[in-house]
């Protein structure tokens, strides 16, 4: 550690791991009009208005930017279509929008509202073939697979839906491999046990799904401070992405860029 409590410049890869630019995403989970945040994807609280989250983040130097409509499955649909709009005027860098989504139309009406890419849990679960018709109609580069992990009493992680609530039985790892095979072209994987406690990261979870994923592996849930980011990485994550760091001031974006460019990862400026 440096006098600053942050990783040395000693490299956080393994020997021979190469890795493009590690991508800081800020994750702002929309309830109503409003930016909330929870611990474990529930207690939430109002944090204030997302577009002046956004501009905040967008001056102080995130790669992209994270939307998930959080209460999508009261409403069947993904309602983030203004607020995506409203953004997109005024912000340039890649939007990611969840949430809800379930048909080609819902991709079409966000993509249009600005979105480049879309995050997708529930329907590729109930039917995994949505993925592949996503990725032939948009691109994989257009197609995040979402994975809300928990840690099972026998060890292994399933995957839930509906914001951390809803058990389907399905292994997440195997998941993630499948959703990359069907034409998924990121893997953004969220642990539910760690979302909101600031502990870091589950390592171990994201080892295990990156190792020979071939696609980028998105890290959140858990981010208390730039040790935990450069520590995903190492992991083998390819993106870091947070909340409550970003949200209260804990880390600006701009200093979680500097800690990572200390633990020796390659950032953009």
């Amino acid at each position: 550690m440096n006098a600053a409590g942050e990783p040395s410049r000693t490299s956080a890869l393994a020997p021979g791991r190469l890795l493009s630019n590690v991508r800081v995403i800020p994750r702002l989970d929309i309830k109503g009009p409003n930016l909330v945040k929870g611990v474990h994807l529930e207690g939430l609280r109002i944090m204030g208005k997302p577009r002046n989250f956004a501009a905040r983040y967008h001056e102080q130097g995130a790669d992209e930017l994270l939307y998930m409509d959080i209460v999508a499955s009261l409403y069947g649909r993904n309602n983030l279509t203004q607020i995506v709009s409203e953004t997109a005027r005024d912000i340039f860098i890649p939007l990611t929008v969840g949430g809800g989504i379930r048909t080609l139309e819902d991709i079409v009406t966000l993509l249009r509202a600005g979105a480049d890419k879309v995050a997708i849990n529930t329907a590729a679960l109930r039917r995994p073939e949505f993925i592949r018709e996503a990725a032939r109609a948009f691109g994989s580069q257009c197609v995040v697979l979402s994975i809300e992990a928990k840690r099972q009493p026998d060890g292994r992680w399933e995957c839930y839906t509906d914001n951390g609530r809803e058990r389907t039985g399905v292994d997440s790892l195997d998941w993630a491999r499948r959703g990359a095979d069907l034409g998924a072209g990121e893997v953004l994987l969220t642990s539910v046990d760690q979302e909101g406690t600031r502990k870091g990261f589950d390592l171990e979870l994201l080892a295990r799904a990156a190792e020979g994923l071939g696609v980028p592996v998105i890290a959140c849930g858990g981010a208390g401070s730039t040790r935990d980011l450069a520590a995903a990485v190492a992991a083998g994550a390819d993106a870091v992405s947070a909340a409550h760091i970003f949200h209260c001031g804990i880390c600006p974006i701009s200093e979680a860029k500097k800690g990572l460019a200390a633990a020796g990862l390659p950032v953009r400026p």
